[in-house]
């Protein structure tokens, strides 16, 4: 019996998307829908409960930061990521590839994994398959990414194909190692940088394989939004229509509702915490930096149409105040709005998709954004 099931409620006649949801150990997601990212185990500046408040049904952790520290024995012995962080919703963990190939230094590949050392310390480190798989096995997450290699864009095509044929050959020995088949769900991530064949070949690779779903890597990593909804439309289609479908690392309000459109079903992505501590908003009439001057004595929310914690509760004037006096609150705020838009967001994407509107929703929501559809703001 898998740990993960997709169980497909409708199809939006208007654009194709998909209305779903995705069954886990620890409760069921409605899909589409946005991940927030607890890095290190805590969504920065936010609490589990207040994650509940605005709803969101999944967070993600990190397979590398965690194997660093705290450890992933200590994980284990404190019950598991669940009970440490007292999330008792479902958990994703990446493999910690992208990080490592991101953030570690002097990292060597081999067929056998990659030796790296800490961006904390310089200790000398090997992520490998089996130790990134038993790593998430000791981590206890409902949702688990297998360990692959994402290629840097943009790069020559032979790199790429090395890269691609590398990584499925590491998701076979993911599979293997994997040590709670029943109770925690593997899924495999299609590579292949912008190149269609690499991309047909990766996903023909891992569907015969049988993983309880899949992941799209590799986008969002500098190429314009026109290439990577190029891509999307070319691999999605190559993915199996009973599984979840995860596009990795994407979070901009118009890269979600276009790949919703596309037929993804989940979406993480740092952006909405990241800018939030720069004191950037996002809001239903587009991008609003909150600390700006011009903001010193406006006494309405971020942004009127929202009802979340923040909005209900604090003025411009008063979070811009917070911002600039280097109080944590004020942060803490811009934080909890724009998770909680991003989220609401989502949860108008299903509505629209019940309605078979999604593509009226997208033209009016881009409209009131400010935007075109190959612009986010961000």
């Amino acid at each position: 019996m898998s740990a993960i099931r997709y169980e497909l409620i409708k199809t939006c006649a208007q654009t194709g998307a998909r209305l779903g949801r995705v069954h886990t150990p620890h409760g069921v997601i409605d899909t589409p829908t946005f991940m927030p990212v607890g890095t290190q185990a805590t969504v920065k500046g936010i609490s589990p409960e207040e994650l509940k408040e605005l709803n969101a049904q999944i967070i993600l952790s990190n397979t590398y930061h965690l194997f660093l520290r705290p450890g992933h024995e200590l994980v284990r012995a404190a019950g598991g990521l669940h009970k440490m962080m007292n999330w008792d919703r479902p958990i994703l963990t990446d493999s910690g590839g992208f990080q490592v190939f991101s953030l570690a230094e002097m990292r060597k590949i081999t067929e056998e994994g990659v030796t790296f050392r800490s961006h904390l310390n310089g200790d000398k480190l090997f992520l490998s398959p089996e130790v990134a798989t038993g790593v998430q096995n000791a981590l206890g997450s409902d949702i688990m990414m297998a360990f692959d290699e994402c290629p840097p864009y943009p790069a020559e095509y032979e790199y790429v194909k090395q890269s691609t044929e590398r990584t499925s050959r590491w998701a076979e020995r993911c599979l293997k190692a994997h040590a709670r088949p029943n109770d925690q769900g593997l899924f495999a991530i299609v590579q292949g940088g912008m190149h269609k064949d690499l991309r047909a070949q990766s996903a023909a690779d891992l569907t015969s394989l049988d993983f309880p779903g899949y992941a799209i890597g590799g986008l969002s990593v500098g190429e314009s939004k026109e290439i990577m909804y190029e891509v999307l439309e070319h691999t999605v289609p190559l993915l199996p229509s009973r599984k979840p479908r995860y596009l990795m690392g994407v979070g901009s309000p118009d890269a979600l509702v276009e790949g919703s459109i596309r037929g993804v079903d989940m979406f993480d992505c740092v952006l909405p915490t990241r800018i939030a501590r720069n004191g950037t908003t996002m809001t239903s009439q587009g991008r609003l930096v909150v600390k700006n001057a011009k903001f010193a004595e406006d006494f309405g929310p971020i942004d009127p149409e929202c009802d979340c914690y923040a909005c209900r509760n604090y003025s411009r004037a008063y979070i811009r105040h917070l911002i600039r006096a280097d109080e944590m609150f004020g942060l803490r705020l811009t934080t909890i709005h724009n998770l909680h838009f991003l989220v609401h967001l989502m949860s108008q994407v299903r509505q629209a998709i019940r309605d078979d509107r999604l593509g009226d929703f997208r033209d009016e929501f881009f409209e009131k954004y400010g935007m075109a559809h190959n612009e986010s703001g961000f």
